[in-house]
């Protein structure tokens, strides 16, 4: 079975940064995307920023040249450094996982940026 678990989330001040890590366990195939997305309150769930096996990577409008996702395939870990956070960044961070048309959810982390 394969478990997310996030790490990294936390309050910061605007302008500020942070680095989220999530570190996979279990039987997840090698060939696989992983990624981020967040859910502020009262808004859906929306996509962050993934990143292949191979390193290929996508980001939202919203996140880019702002923020960069990484990975550490030895490590099964993947990465979000988050730079130049705004108020609107405020959300719970889930990290995730797909390969071979299965999904996998982290429980999230809290990201509160006070301006």
């Amino acid at each position: 079975q394969v478990q997310l678990v996030e790490s990294g989330g936390g309050l910061v001040q605007a302008g500020g940064s942070l680095r989220l890590s999530c570190a996979a366990s279990g039987s997840i195939p090698s060939n696989n995307l992983m990624g981020w997305y967040r859910q502020a309150p009262g808004k859906q769930r929306e996509l962050v920023a993934t990143i292949t096996s191979g390193g290929s990577t996508n980001y939202a409008d919203s996140v880019k040249g702002r923020f960069v996702i990484s990975r550490d395939n030895a490590k099964s870990t993947v990465y979000l450094q988050m730079n130049s956070l705004n108020s609107e960044d405020t959300a719970v961070y889930y990290c995730a996982a797909s390969s071979a048309g299965i999904f996998y959810w982290g429980k999230g982390t809290l990201v509160t940026v006070s301006s």
